[in-house]
């Protein structure tokens, strides 16, 4: 449970207009260990640490119908780790108010007939370009023909699934014969962009490529575009600052908790998440769109 009282109704958070997603980390816990994992850090005590950390169903639910989105294309994507491991995962789908869009971020690790028994179809589904419910494929981890066979079966129900992958150069091959089989099962399979440094450069497109170097701090101003809150339910700046338990600047259930649109200092230029500075599609699916905007970036004081 968390610290914070919500015996009576919280205040609204509104959404801005200019904010592109809705992220709600619910378990950093995860049942595999892909060694390319742009979340793993297994030398980051802080991560691990708040992976053992929970803020409970109904407490998350809460924090979810205190959001007012203002429109139908923002879901609030639930995504970890693997979210699905949160031992009231169920609840908080099935508390949160079917006015609010849900997303589903997942390796899978579920037993289809058992999500198919507990929520509604209603609660991921809406109007987009791409799927609700999108199943992460990790090759040498987790098994496609499994895959498959229970994205078939929820798509049997009525739930849109889709299959990703993110295209390690290693595995370029095998991922393009996965591509091709299923598309020829009607399967909405996607790639993306491989994210990180192999040894010998980064991959990805970057707004800010000096913010990846792993070299060099440096002080700067940021603004994000997305409202990420953690396990613990505590909101932070970035994808950095998340997964190094760093700086939150609020928990999602304080009742004076707002969206401020404003730059916030940082002494982490240098040691960026790539999710955070890469040029990437917004949830239209319009390529251009990076999560931050970073200005006056300057040697630390």
């Amino acid at each position: 449970m968390s610290s914070l009282s919500t015996e009576h109704k919280l205040p609204e958070i509104i959404i801005p207009e200019d904010y592109n997603y809705l992220a709600f980390f619910i378990s950093l816990n995860c049942n595999l260990k892909c060694h390319y994992c742009i979340n793993l850090n297994d030398k980051n005590s802080a991560r691990k640490d708040m992976a053992k950390h929970h803020m409970d169903g109904s407490d998350w639910a809460k924090a979810i119908n205190r959001l007012n989105i203002g429109r139908d294309d923002l879901p609030v994507t639930l995504q970890g780790g693997e979210p699905t491991l949160h031992k009231d995962f169920y609840r908080i789908v099935n508390e949160t108010d079917d006015s609010i869009k849900l997303d589903l971020l997942t390796n899978m690790a579920f037993d289809p007939e058992v999500f198919i028994r507990n929520v509604p179809v209603k609660k991921f589904t809406r109007e987009a370009k791409y799927a609700a419910i999108r199943v992460s494929y990790h090759p040498g981890y987790n098994d496609i023909d499994e895959l498959i066979k229970k994205t078939l079966r929820m798509a049997d129900a009525g739930f849109y699934v889709g299959i990703y992958s993110v295209l390690v150069p290693e595995n370029k091959e095998h991922i393009d014969d996965v591509m091709a089989r299923c598309k020829g099962l009607g399967i909405d399979f996607r790639v993306k962009e491989y994210l990180g440094f192999d040894g010998e450069k980064w991959h990805g497109e970057y707004k800010y490529m000096d913010a990846i170097s792993q070299h060099e701090r440096k002080s700067c101003l940021c603004k994000t575009t997305e409202l990420i809150a953690g396990p613990t339910g505590h909101v932070f700046r970035c994808h950095s600052d998340l997964y190094a338990n760093r700086t939150p600047i609020g928990h999602i259930l304080d009742p004076d908790f707002r969206i401020e649109q404003i730059f916030r200092p940082c002494d982490w230029y240098g040691f960026c998440n790539p999710c955070d500075i890469k040029v990437k599609t917004n949830r239209f699916q319009i390529f251009g769109h990076t999560s931050v905007e970073i200005k006056d970036i300057h040697e630390l004081n």
